[in-house]
């Protein structure tokens, strides 16, 4: 079994973070550790993570690339495993990382996320997601698709080795948005990105604040300027924070 690292990235995440830890607390086999690299929240989430025992980093700057590659420079996990605050993650979550990255040709993973609240699962969206992992890299970069480029995003719970992951510098920190889809770019010169067929439920606090419509068309407004390599510091005006 390989040791796990798992990296939360957090602004200002009180109504999630609880049920999030919690859910991390019961993984079995449990990761190595968990890290929550916060950026001066201004509520009760510092006091949340470590009345959970979970150490917290400070980050100096706002920005989930600044702040996950903090918290990947402190993990001492073989694998580093990025997980949203807002994301409930497999009760075997170490196990089914683990067992892929034993495929040596495979160097990045994520898994199927499904939006959803307690009162309602946003099937439609979270189809459109899905199928954005594949089309995406075959309509941008066919060539690459082929290869085994698939494009994932945060709240699919990316993962991959700490030694590839500094190999392409980590996330860049100059981007405000699509940093996951841009690592991805990166690591396919090492191995295939692949999607486990496993799911994660991702909070839809987005689409419950955007509307359903609005926020399925700024999904395909940005995800389409980016392919046609828009810059993410001119998209991230469309992709306003929510919290």
């Amino acid at each position: 079994m390989l040791n796990v690292s798992i990296i939360i990235p957090t602004l200002n995440e009180a109504a999630c973070l609880p049920l999030t830890l919690k859910n991390i607390s019961l993984l079995n086999p449990p990761p190595k550790e968990i890290l929550v690299v916060d950026s001066y929240s201004e509520d009760e989430t510092v006091s949340i993570a470590l009345s959970f025992g979970v150490p917290v980093i400070y980050s100096p700057q706002r920005g989930r690339s600044i702040q996950m590659n903090l918290g990947a420079q402190i993990a001492t996990g073989e694998i580093l495993c990025f997980l949203h605050a807002d994301t409930i993650v497999p009760n075997d979550l170490i196990t089914i990382i683990s067992q892929t990255l034993l495929n040596q040709n495979i160097v990045c993973g994520g898994f199927i996320s499904i939006m959803s609240n307690s009162e309602i699962t946003r099937w439609g969206t979270s189809l459109h997601n899905y199928l954005k992992t594949f089309y995406a890299p075959l309509i941008f970069r066919p060539h690459l698709f082929f290869k085994g480029l698939r494009i994932l995003f945060g709240d699919q719970v990316i993962f991959c080795r700490r030694g590839d992951f500094w190999k392409v510098g980590g996330f860049d920190t100059n981007l405000l948005i699509m940093e996951d889809a841009d690592l991805c770019l990166k690591l396919i010169k090492y191995g295939r990105i692949y999607l486990v067929n496993h799911f994660v439920h991702s909070s839809d606090r987005r689409v419950a604040k955007w509307g359903v419509f609005q926020a399925n068309l700024i999904y395909l407004f940005i995800g389409f300027l980016w392919g046609f390599g828009i810059s993410p510091t001119f998209l991230k005006r469309f992709y306003q924070d929510i919290r």
